[in-house]
């Protein structure tokens, strides 16, 4: 168990990967919260006191002080509680994993939701074509059972959406990105990091995220008709 430093509340939304990045950290780290479940369609006066910038999950507030975007927060998290860090000890290692994580965000996410989501054909094949070409720069980069080497460290969290979340979407959209095939390591870091006990434990039903995916195509896929 960490350290006490005092109150933790943590605002998310259960379906969130940026919420489960933050509940995943604080459980690897031990740290005792206050979970506070947000509806989105009608946001609570809290999170909008607490995030009123972005006016969105997660946010994190420690001892009433609130934080709020998940990689600001994961970082806050692992400078405070030092037990299993999540950024490695050498500076240009440190720096790397910033960078990775910010990756995963700007590149990978951005054209993965083009790729699954926009109704224009020609858009839809640039997104797939920029989906791969970000995941391969990630399977260059894996050299370890973890990207944070053997255990889970920030860049791992980040990639969650990977590991868990982009199977689901595939699933439900008729996508193939993250195959065996052509990303053998990723698609094996992607199996360990979703069976490693607390992320297990801190990720949404599967059944749950799969209806909201399938739902939400044939929503897009209506509305571009």
């Amino acid at each position: 168990m960490a350290e006490d430093y005092g109150e933790v509340q943590f605002f998310g939304v259960g379906g969130s990967p940026f919420a489960r990045r933050v509940q995943i950290a604080l459980k690897l780290k031990g740290v005792r919260y206050t979970y506070v479940e947000e509806n989105l369609r009608n946001k609570s006066e809290l999170l909008l006191k607490y995030n009123p910038v972005h006016k969105k999950v997660p946010v994190l507030v420690h001892n009433g002080t609130p934080l709020a975007e998940s990689l600001v927060i994961l970082e806050y998290i692992d400078e405070t509680w030092k037990n299993h860090p999540l950024l490695p000890q050498q500076p240009y290692e440190r720096a790397l994993a910033r960078f990775w994580s910010r990756f995963i965000d700007d590149k990978c996410l951005p054209a993965i939701s083009k790729a699954a989501w926009t109704g224009d054909k020609e858009q839809r094949e640039k997104g797939i074509e920029e989906s791969l070409e970000a995941l391969q720069f990630l399977e260059n980069e894996l050299k370890h059972k973890f990207f944070g080497g053997e255990t889970i460290g920030l860049v791992d969290i980040a990639g969650g959406y990977l590991a868990f979340w982009l199977p689901v979407l595939e699933e439900a959209v008729g996508l193939k990105l993250l195959s065996s095939e052509k990303f053998p390591k990723l698609h094996k870091w992607s199996q360990e990091f979703t069976n490693h006990p607390v992320v297990k434990e801190n990720l949404p039903p599967r059944d749950g995220l799969l209806g909201f995916f399938k739902a939400r195509y044939a929503a897009s896929i209506a509305a571009s008709k």
